[in-house]
């Protein structure tokens, strides 16, 4: 993989998005930086990060084999690289929160943004964008935030955890290569937030706020939650918000 590190940048995903489209990129690309003026979300959503403080980083990875509906395979893949990485840096009470954030505790200590690059038709490649809370201590406008820092008590080396972030991710990456889906799928459900733990649900789309239980994941990366009533509801990308 390339790495390249700018100074600053406003978003890591937007300036990836825009190089793959200039360029015919035939490798995996990183970009980091230590200061991002206007890091994202999901849904458009802003990402607090102090300077020099934080890993704010973004993958172009080629993609050959996925289909377009699986690409949610990235994502569970990715988590598990990160989640590996806190676990040997000490840090308890870890969990993926559906479907995209790293939660010590109830504290929200990474987020990650996929976004797919379609070419006809077919998916082409997709852009990572991970920020991970490391060295920052203080959050004006994240109040769930926590960071390494905060969960360890002491600073951390921002290249040496990218540079193992790399390692893990490509060994999760593998998984999918084989075709081994089943095993990366299971290792993300026992690390998944109130996975089949009774919680309280609010559908975005209805505005209901309803007891639950989520009992998995299906192949396009929705949520399966089975209500009090014994049905079982599916739900995309921002259609359910969990309460907790």
């Amino acid at each position: 993989m390339n790495i390249v590190k700018l100074d600053a940048i406003s978003s890591t995903n937007s300036y990836l998005k825009e190089l793959g489209r200039d360029l015919a990129l035939k490798e995996d690309l990183l970009v980091w930086t230590e200061k991002q003026t206007a890091g994202r979300g999901q849904m458009g959503s802003g990402w607090e990060s102090e300077d020099h403080k934080n890993l704010t980083f973004s993958v172009y990875k080629r993609v050959k084999v996925m289909p377009i509906n699986q690409q949610f395979l990235i994502t569970m893949a990715t988590s598990l690289a990160i989640m590996e990485v806190l676990k040997e840096e000490g840090i308890a009470n870890l969990a993926v929160k559906w479907p995209n954030d790293i939660l010590a505790g109830n504290g929200k200590l990474c987020g990650i943004l996929i976004e797919s690059v379609i070419r006809r038709g077919r998916l082409h490649a997709v852009i990572i964008g991970i920020g991970l809370n490391v060295n920052q201590e203080q959050f004006m406008y994240a109040p769930r935030a926590t960071s390494m820092a905060m969960e360890t008590g002491k600073t951390h080396d921002l290249e040496n955890l990218l540079h193992r972030l790399i390692e893990q991710f490509y060994k999760y990456v593998d998984l999918i290569t084989n075709g081994d889906f089943k095993a990366l799928r299971a290792q993300y459900l026992d690390n998944l937030f109130k996975y089949k733990r009774p919680a309280a649900f609010k559908d975005c789309l209805g505005g209901e706020i309803f007891s639950g239980m989520i009992t998995g994941i299906n192949e396009q990366g929705n949520l399966l939650v089975e209500k009090e009533d014994g049905s079982t509801v599916t739900f995309g990308l921002k259609e359910i918000e969990l309460l907790y």
